[in-house]
């Protein structure tokens, strides 16, 4: 355990040294939410079921933090790890491998829990954000995507050869998520087909659990949302399993 939490102090000062992650995760969204929100404030709207600007968009940037932190943070650091030969050395420590991927994990989700409340108080403080649930229940909801979407990180991490390839196919991949599932443009405000193609687009269900947690609304109200998300959180982590590699 005395390992495990020097390496956690360490790798958690290495993170704050590499600017680029904590901008995407802590900076980039809340930037959003400040930029959006003063263009359009945050009163009531039809389109939204009556519900302001800000209170729509809030938990949808919340799910960015969480692409941004499992999609290429998380997989271009161990894959940056595995190039300079880091997670081979860390193999001939009493430390198990399980703990080092342990660090990494515990790291990206107190960043992105970080990030998750920063924009939670910016909206409640600063446009009055219509908050109706349990901040429990929504940060569980938040937790639950990270994981289930930092197994796909793992998977990229361990099937792409390089860091300049996670990079690209991380990129790659998170655009179309972030527009095309309701995170950066309300779906409402999307033509019918892609409303349709966003339930093929994995952070929809991201994007709906959360909104439906910032209503108030039971997670019994959401099982398909949950269901969705176990089974890329299971899926992700056997694969991942299967073919991480350490050096």
């Amino acid at each position: 355990m005395k390992g495990f939490g020097k390496l956690l102090i360490t790798e958690a000062k290495l993170y704050f040294r590499m600017p680029i992650n904590a901008f995407f995760t802590l900076v980039f969204p809340l930037a959003m939410l400040l930029v959006f929100g003063g263009i359009f404030g945050n009163g009531p709207q039809t389109i939204f079921g009556g519900y302001g600007s800000v209170d729509r968009s809030a938990p949808a940037y919340c799910s960015m933090i969480i692409v941004m932190s499992a999609l290429l943070s998380l997989p271009i650091t161990l894959s940056g790890y595995r190039e300079r030969g880091v997670l081979k050395r860390f193999r001939a420590t009493p430390l198990r491998p399980v703990a080092v991927l342990g660090v990494q994990l515990i790291i990206q989700l107190a960043a992105a829990i970080a990030g998750f409340l920063l924009l939670f108080l910016a909206g409640k403080l600063i446009f009055g954000m219509r908050f109706e649930g349990s901040l429990a229940a929504a940060l569980a909801a938040f937790v639950f995507g990270c994981l289930s979407f930092c197994a796909i990180g793992l998977v990229l991490a361990s099937v792409l050869p390089n860091t300049r390839t996670v990079t690209i196919v991380g990129n790659i991949l998170i655009y179309p998520l972030i527009w095309f599932s309701g995170a950066a443009i309300p779906l409402e405000v999307m033509p019918s087909g892609m409303r349709g193609a966003a339930k093929y687009v994995p952070l929809t269900y991201i994007v709906n659990l959360l909104q439906g947690m910032w209503k108030g609304e039971p997670w019994s109200g959401h099982l398909t949302e949950v269901l969705v998300l176990a089974l890329i959180l299971v899926a992700g982590s056997l694969v991942a399993v299967k073919t991480f590699r350490w050096e």
